[in-house]
């Protein structure tokens, strides 16, 4: 995606049969990241050659089969360091090979080390183009949220979606803290800020607020809003996306 008011270019890349939204930041001299790497890593090479796009570092979200079981293999074709998530998703990244064969594809992905792990108020730069970590556990205790502030853009990966909010049906997956960190790190960087999810359609945290059933004001009452509101009230029919 080419946006003039964007510090870099950016194209969504879905990848594994769970459709992860694998996203290729370019610089404007050609280097790039790639932000969770899922799996299908010749996909991913494919589109960053199309974009004329040179990818020396990889971020990842989160531990999850699908965010990051093609890192490794892109490392190796690139040279990139692997970067994050926060460490106390290194279990996840331990099981990766595991999980996969769980779902009947033993070769979609591979265990992954980090060369780094990442930190609440951590930056990562791509040529001199800043972009915040924000620690954001609740999904997995270790996921992190990337946000580029000059760009009102942000890659969420499964903490939050268009109209829904991650699973915590996981090892060490709360409810509560997934909806502390998304009213607590996310709202406040503003209703404009556009994101990327790690599966389904960007939205922005205003419309989220607005209409999301599990997070909008109405529901959690930030904002002082009527957490009574009819509109918004929770169902037990109701239950996030299945995604991974």
């Amino acid at each position: 995606m080419t946006d003039a008011a964007l510090p870099f270019s950016f194209e969504i890349v879905p990848v594994t049969p769970f459709q992860q939204n694998c996203s290729i930041l370019r610089a404007p001299s050609g280097r790039a990241a790639v932000i969770d790497p899922g799996g299908e890593p010749d996909r991913i090479l494919t589109a960053a050659e199309v974009m004329d796009a040179r990818i020396e570092q990889i971020w990842l979200t989160h531990g999850h089969l699908d965010h990051a079981g093609g890192a490794e293999a892109v490392k190796r074709a690139t040279g990139a360091s692997i970067i994050g998530p926060h460490r106390e998703d290194a279990f996840w990244l331990d099981q990766i090979e595991q999980h996969w064969a769980q779902f009947g594809f033993r070769d979609m992905g591979e265990d992954c080390t980090p060369d780094r792990f990442l930190d609440d108020g951590d930056r990562l730069e791509l040529e001199g183009i800043a972009f915040d970590v924000l620690h954001a556990p609740g999904h997995t205790p270790g996921h992190v949220v990337i946000v580029n502030k000059e760009a009102k853009l942000a890659f969420v990966g499964d903490v939050l979606f268009a109209g829904s909010i991650g699973r915590t049906d996981f090892p060490r997956g709360d409810h509560q803290t997934l909806i502390n960190s998304i009213t607590q790190k996310l709202w406040p960087l503003g209703e404009d800020m556009r994101f990327v999810p790690g599966h389904g359609p960007m939205s922005t945290f205003g419309r989220e607020r607005q209409t999301n059933p599990f997070v909008a004001d109405a529901v959690t009452g930030y904002g002082r809003a009527d957490k009574d509101a009819p509109t918004f009230s929770m169902s037990t029919s109701i239950r996030p996306k299945r995604w991974m």
